[in-house]
């Protein structure tokens, strides 16, 4: 399908959204300085 960049993707949201982008066969890349993100969401 397509190639995504999420911003943030440590986080609450963004791994979330990233995890169900993945799922709908989507190539996810994800960025995150790890500030407010947790290492465990990647």
């Amino acid at each position: 399908m397509s190639r995504i960049l999420v911003t943030g993707g440590a986080g609450f949201i963004g791994s979330n959204i990233s995890r169900k982008l993945v799922g709908l066969g989507h190539d996810v890349t994800v960025a995150d300085d790890l500030f407010l993100g947790r290492k465990d969401n990647l």
